[in-house]
């Protein structure tokens, strides 16, 4: 087992300025929520883009980004324990920029889609991000940093959409990119600017090579093969075959990780009950919602086509005026389950914010013509993802002990991001099962919409029924120290 050793950082903690620790979060903050934004971003474009390339394979413009950030994650976390962890944000970032620029620069679909899985790796921008603060920070600085980056989801709930619409009416879908090549270098200047080096490093640890290529191979092959399964044929060899390789690989997975000293996934914590039911009942539910602004984007932004598309053919900014109150309610409901998180049964929230997210989705499978229809139901649904949002760190914090939480939360993001892109890539499919190909350009029909929302339903019901699986954990208010929502 490796050791975690600890060197004086270049400034003392103790004798940097008020002033200078603003700055850092102010860097961090901005590191952290631009993968938020990105992906608000890439939501808004990928109408825009699925028409101008004339793809029918617009899924993968969300789904390279999702896949690399999930591949590559594990072994980015590793290597900022080995490393550094401001030293591996900015590989990271860097590679989201050159990602970002080749995106920008696209003059054909797949090298938009190589650049969109380059800047992928920059999602580990938000667990580094938040490690750093612990590492960098006085104690007294810690929760305060904290819940100033994590508030900042607030200002992209709000700003985003308005920002994407602006942007997308304005300048089309080129200027959206080119605004997130920009912002990512500037997250990059920022953070080689202002934030210190971590001084926690651990002591002969190793890379789990085997464990991650293995993992990321077998998400690689399910990913490919339910977005091409509707084209194959479900039962088709070729789409059993990727199945297959799929569980060879994943039970590779979890013999390699059972004999490494050092796994990227910690499979012994993951075999108590508490924690494998609990990371699942929430990525099931998280990952679902997560995955249902794939439906809603393009139905409100997909033109209007007699017979061929039938989106409601929205401007951004119209969108962004629409979704505004929906934004809002999923910070009331965030918020919220934050504030009686300590004296509730977490489980108790989940399946709450569950059934407030079935009800209100369940009502737009009926009614999504008007604004004020997805207003309506939008509002409820989206208080529901709020509570789901801000109980699935609560229920992993309460189920594992605190050494244990930074290998728990990576696992926790792992199975999150890959119930996300099953949920979404199935969405497209669902979909383009009642659409139509227009000049090489995949639209979908309403009951393309109304199934695809039916599946987000399905998968998120599934989500909060898998909470019975849960046993009660310790509350948050009597958890040690340090363990808060």
């Amino acid at each position: 087992m490796s050791q975690t050793q600890t060197t004086p950082p270049q400034t003392p903690e103790r004798h940097r300025s008020a002033t200078r620790n603003g700055l850092i979060v102010a860097a961090l903050l901005w590191a952290v929520q631009l993968v938020s934004l990105v992906a608000a971003l890439s939501g808004v474009t990928q109408a825009a883009i699925a028409i101008h390339f004339q793809t029918t394979q617009i899924a993968w413009f969300t789904l390279m980004t999702l896949l690399t950030g999930t591949f590559f994650l594990p072994f980015l976390v590793k290597a900022a324990a080995l490393y550094g962890k401001r030293r591996v944000l900015l590989i990271a970032t860097g590679l989201g920029f050159v990602g970002d620029l080749v995106a920008a620069m696209a003059t054909d679909y797949r090298t938009l889609l190589i650049g969109r899985g380059i800047a992928g790796i920059y999602t580990a921008a938000t667990p580094l991000g938040y490690a750093i603060t612990r590492d960098v920070f006085p104690r007294r600085w810690v929760g305060l940093a904290n819940g100033i980056m994590a508030g900042g989801v607030g200002l992209v709930a709000f700003g985003g959409p308005f920002l994407s619409g602006w942007l997308l009416d304005t300048h089309g879908f080129r200027g959206v990119l080119w605004f997130m090549a920009i912002s990512t270098a500037l997250s990059f200047a920022l953070v080689a600017l202002l934030v210190p080096e971590s001084p926690v490093r651990e002591r002969g640890g190793r890379m789990d090579w085997a464990g991650g290529i293995l993992l990321g191979g077998g998400v690689t092959l399910i990913i490919y093969g339910v977005g091409e399964g509707s084209d194959w044929g479900w039962g088709s060899g070729r789409f059993i075959g990727f199945m297959a390789g799929a569980v060879v690989a994943l039970v590779a997975f979890l013999l390699v990780e059972r004999r490494v000293a050092e796994p990227l996934f910690p499979v012994s914590m993951t075999r108590r009950r508490p924690v494998w039911s609990a990371l699942l009942a929430t990525a099931v539910a998280a990952g679902a919602l997560n995955a249902v602004g794939v439906v809603i984007q393009l139905l409100v932004l997909m033109p209007k086509i007699p017979h061929v598309s039938d989106g409601l053919g929205w401007s951004g900014e119209h969108n962004a005026i629409v979704t505004s109150p929906i934004s809002a309610m999923i910070i009331v409901g965030a918020v919220g389950t934050g504030s009686v998180a300590r004296r509730m049964d977490s489980r108790i929230l989940l399946a709450l914010g569950v059934a407030l997210a079935v009800v209100g989705y369940g009502i737009g499978t009926q009614y999504h013509s008007t604004a004020g229809q997805i207003i309506s139901w939008g509002v409820v649904a989206g208080l529901g993802t709020g509570v789901v949002v801000a109980v699935v760190p609560i229920m992993v914090i309460e189920v594992v002990s605190p050494e244990e939480q930074a290998l728990a939360n990576g696992a926790q993001n792992l199975v999150l991001g890959v119930a996300q892109i099953i949920v979404s890539q199935l969405a497209y499919v669902v979909m383009a099962q009642h659409g139509m190909v227009l000049k090489g350009t995949q639209f979908y029909l309403d009951k393309g919409f109304t199934n695809g929302i039916w599946l987000v339903i399905g998968c998120c019901t599934l989500g909060g029924l898998l909470v019975a699986l849960v046993p009660k954990a310790e509350r948050l208010d009597d958890a040690e120290v340090g363990r808060a929502a």
